[in-house]
């Protein structure tokens, strides 16, 4: 716990280093006290959930930061693989992603998205995008097992 609140473990998958530092910067600049682990392609996004490999001492996400083009599985199937999985299922993926494609918001929702966030390309305005999501997650809505 911080200050009272429960620290949120975020689970961002993205394979663009600057995204990732961005995000990173995020976290940082509004003193997100929640931690955050970063894995860079659909693969590892379903090992790390699964604490398969590598990531067999992975914390348990309360939050999914999903970006939909990946490297080795896109983003659209992991969200299905996580959404079918019955273990797996319950925590809330927000994608974030470059994408304003009308098919992938469709799909991202079919696919059971929590939501979906186009990233803006002003570094003020995606800092800011970031926070929302986190203030919303964390201080809004009441997450699962908590």
């Amino acid at each position: 716990m911080v200050s009272g609140q429960h620290v949120v473990e975020v689970l961002l998958v993205e394979d663009d280093p600057g995204d990732v530092l961005m995000t990173r910067e995020a976290f940082e600049d509004y003193k997100i006290a929640n931690r955050l682990s970063v894995v860079y392609d659909g693969v590892s996004a379903l090992e790390f959930l699964r604490k398969q490999g590598a990531h067999a001492d992975a914390p348990t996400p309360d939050l999914v930061l999903l970006d939909l083009n990946l490297p080795k599985m896109d983003g659209l199937q992991v969200l299905s693989v996580v959404k079918s999985d019955p273990a797996l299922r319950h925590i809330p993926i927000v994608v974030l992603t470059t994408s304003e494609a009308e098919e992938d918001i469709i799909g991202s929702y079919s696919l059971h998205a929590n939501a979906y966030v186009t990233k803006p390309v002003d570094f003020e305005r995606f800092i800011d995008v970031v926070r929302q999501i986190d203030e919303f997650f964390v201080s809004v809505v009441r997450l699962p097992g908590r």
